[in-house]
């Protein structure tokens, strides 16, 4: 018989228990751990001794929070559709606008509670996101902030709840409240701890932060990803000016701070993001930017003479046309030897080995000078990135707020987005060209506008999942004014704004093109739209065996009645851990819908009745995975017949029902 779908997410403290049972048995009973037990099975005595520890009031519920499973799906939006959400009692209707280039799009938008959205991705991008950047909310003591089922009683805290539709929960954290801290904290900690399993080995996480939480948000990040796994904190003067109305200092930075999976495997690409460094890398080829420097060894005085390291003296020959260096000699070529103008003879920079693998990597030329023949090494934009970044293109209200407003037509439509230019050299540095980018506090959608931005100057194919809460735009703020009723909406536009943007720029210089280029590709400038929702299956669904025959019998179906093919397919992907972003296609087999996606990785047919020829036709192509609803088949054995039918056609593929 066909397995069934979950449909809830993997519940990860039950799944770690399991897996020091199977370590240490001894240690768990009734699926909980007896940690005095496990420590002293691991050779530690338990004298309860006193440890440097990071904590504070509700991290237990914070960390179980990140590992507590939940039945919800991700709804996809094609196309625009009604939607209403909550500005306090009042209920505000609106349209969603949806999807961009849907078939051919690999970018995501998702609306909704960032915390069960990370939850709904663990298994379908488990380890595959290569760079996160989040900017989160700061903690200044004004900011509405997620809140998470702790089981605490807030109304003992006196705070204010914003509930929207979805029921998404969020308060005003004031520094009056007793929690100030520990409330931040636990709305980031389960966060990042679901981030952490998304991020690839060689991923960098940064994120965005004030003063005010710097130092916990410092010690949260070691504790998650490792002390040894920091990169560094780095200091951004986001306003050169400063903040004049402050008492003290006039604040004019702000902090990111970089961690890496796995410092070990980790590395920044060699660029050069400080603009006087920039500035002495003047050439340019297929592999960026770099600068010439003579092959001579010049600096090391009487250390770099031929008597002093013969070794270092060596000929290299070079073609007529000087497109062609060697070290074996050649008739007719150039012999270069490291000569000095007053006729000293010094060295070469390297060995002959190291020499003949830079020229292999396209990082030595020679040109002419005076009609003597040089020998040049490129050297690329390899500085140590300095902690201080201070480039006027940095500043938030000019570089961000400002280029927000332009694009949108539109002023004060934004509290404080980043600098776009920011958040692209922080993609240079962290990211190829390939590289999938997650930002699950996505707000005015900076990070994907950044995406979409270096693709198009450096003709990588970068993807983007952003997350954002469908926040209210309150009705006096310039934003609702000109019709935004939710923040997402403004993400979607802009990102829309910016890719026809960038659309125009690419076709206007592919009309003039320069002798010495290639025409610009136009990068994926489109974005699935996705919105949280509750599963879509009716309790029946997880509780069959609680039901009477009789009852469920009366039952129409386990699948909530306002639920599409799609809805369906994509609580599939889920569920079995698939991306959200590839191509999917549907058909009619023998008068029945059939979504085949990925070319083959699903098949899946949501119809009641199936035939037998259809479910034999969908056999043949041998999918890596086929799906049925329940209700597809009339009898059990129906059900059992296409077991058979794939067992025989495709024994390779995995079939479950819905």
């Amino acid at each position: 018989m066909p397995d069934k779908m979950k449909f809830e997410t993997p519940n990860l403290t039950a799944e770690n228990a399991a897996k020091i049972a199977e370590l240490f048995p001894a240690a768990v009973a009734e699926g909980k751990v007896n940690f005095d037990l496990l420590r002293t099975l691991l050779g530690e005595e338990v004298f309860g001794d006193e440890a440097y520890e990071f904590t504070w009031v509700g991290k237990r519920a914070a960390i179980a929070e990140a590992s507590r499973p939940i039945r919800k799906t991700l709804r996809p939006v094609r196309d625009d559709e009604a939607a209403a959400i909550k500005d306090g009692e009042k209920t505000i209707e609106y349209t969603r606008t949806g999807s961009r280039d849907w078939d051919t799009t690999e970018n995501l938008y998702i609306e909704g509670d960032n915390l069960d959205a990370l939850k709904l991705l663990q298994e379908s991008y488990l380890g595959k996101v290569k760079m996160i950047y989040i900017d989160p909310p700061y903690n200044t003591g004004n900011d509405l902030l997620y809140i998470n089922d702790f089981g605490q009683s807030i109304e003992d805290y006196e705070a204010e709840f914003v509930i929207d539709e979805n029921g998404y929960r969020m308060f005003k954290n004031t520094e009056s409240n007793g929690r100030f801290h520990s409330d931040w904290l636990s709305m980031m900690y389960p966060r990042l701890r679901l981030a952490s399993n998304l991020l690839a080995d060689a991923g960098v996480i940064v994120v965005a932060i004030d003063d005010n939480e710097l130092s916990n948000l410092n010690k949260m990040l070691d504790e998650i990803f490792g002390e040894e796994n920091k990169l560094g904190i780095v200091t951004v003067v986001h306003k050169q000016e400063g903040r004049n109305q402050e008492k003290f200092f006039g604040t004019s930075t702000e902090y990111a701070l970089f961690y890496a999976k796995n410092k070990n495997i980790t590395k920044f690409n060699s660029i050069a993001i400080d603009e006087e460094i920039l500035e002495k890398f003047d050439k340019k080829d297929d592999n960026g930017r770099y600068r010439l420097k003579n092959f001579i060894r010049l600096a090391d005085g009487k250390y770099a003479t031929r008597q002093a390291k013969p070794n270092f003296w060596y000929p290299i020959y070079v073609s007529n046309d000087l497109k062609d260096i060697s070290l074996e000699k050649k008739d007719e070529y150039f012999e270069v030897f490291p000569i000095i103008d007053n006729g000293a003879e010094r060295t070469w920079k390297t060995l002959p080995t190291t020499f003949q693998e830079l020229y292999e990597n396209g990082s030595i030329i020679a040109m002419k000078n005076n009609d003597k023949i040089v020998i040049y090494e490129k050297l690329r934009e390899n500085q140590v990135v300095k902690t201080h970044w201070i480039k006027k293109e940095y500043h938030a209200y000019h570089y961000g707020t400002k280029k927000l407003e332009e694009l949108l037509e539109i002023s004060k439509v934004f509290d404080f987005p980043k600098s776009l230019d920011l958040i692209v050299d922080t993609l240079k540095l962290t990211t190829d060209k390939s590289a999938l980018i997650l930002d699950f506090f996505s707000g005015s959608a900076t990070t994907a506008h950044a995406v979409m931005q270096l693709n198009a100057e450096d003709g990588g194919k970068r993807k983007f999942i952003m997350v954002q809460l469908p926040e209210v735009c309150g009705k006096d703020t310039e934003a609702a004014k000109a019709g935004y009723a939710a923040i997402c909406e403004i993400g979607k536009e802009r990102i829309r704004r910016a890719g026809d943007k960038i659309k125009a720029e690419i076709e206007a210089a592919n009309a003039q093109p320069k002798l010495t280029e290639e025409p610009k590709q136009i990068p994926d400038i489109g974005f699935r739209v996705l919105k949280l929702d509750d599963t879509n299956m009716n309790d029946v669904y997880y509780a069959a065996g609680e039901y009477t025959q009789n009852l469920v019998a009366k039952m129409q179906s386990n699948i909530k009645p306002d639920r599409t093919d799609m809805d369906l397919l994509f609580g599939c992907l889920l569920d079995w851990g698939l991306p959200l972003s590839m191509p999917h296609v549907y058909e009619k087999i023998d008068g029945f819908t059939v979504h085949t996606y990925n070319g083959g990785d699903l098949i899946a047919c949501f119809e009641e009745h199936i035939s037998e020829k259809a479910v034999r036709e969908i056999a043949s192509r041998k999918p890596l995975r086929a799906v049925f609803r329940d209700f597809s088949f009339v009898s059990s054995q129906d059900k059992i017949n296409v077991f058979e039918i794939f067992k025989l056609s495709a024994p390779n593929t995995t079939v479950k029902v819905l």
